[in-house]
């Protein structure tokens, strides 16, 4: 599977951004897909996660509220919309797809895109 994440930016605060990570390779409808971030210091940390139908989300607390994901399998496209930005959201953020059974691990996700960078100025 090959994954290509897209959409990253500078962006005040408050402001919106919409992450876009392509997918070829594989039936894109059978993987479940998340987004991870990290930045500079930090473990990569999960943000949010989408079951293979988009029937089922998961997110971390702190984007709770303000960040949505969504999937087109039609498009082989995973979507990460994010409003309500914050210079703490500042971060390269990955999309990647799992193959184990914990959706916030790293560890249970295969195959990684090479990462977008947002960065959210105050």
């Amino acid at each position: 599977v090959q994954l290509q994440a897209s959409g990253g930016g500078l962006v005040q605060a408050g402001g919106s951004l919409r992450l876009s990570c392509a997918a070829s390779g594989r039936t894109f409808s059978g993987l479940p897909m998340g987004w991870f971030r990290q930045s500079p210091g930090n473990e990569r940390e999960f943000v949010a996660a989408i079951s293979r139908s988009g029937g089922s989300t998961y997110y971390a607390d702190s984007v709770k509220g303000r960040f949505t994901i969504s999937r087109d399998n039609a498009k082989n496209t995973v979507y990460l919309q994010m409003n309500s930005l914050k210079p703490e959201d500042t971060a390269v953020y990955y999309c990647a797809s799992r193959s184990g059974n914990y959706y916030s691990l790293p560890s249970s996700y295969s195959y990684w895109g090479q990462g977008t960078l947002v960065t959210v100025s105050s």
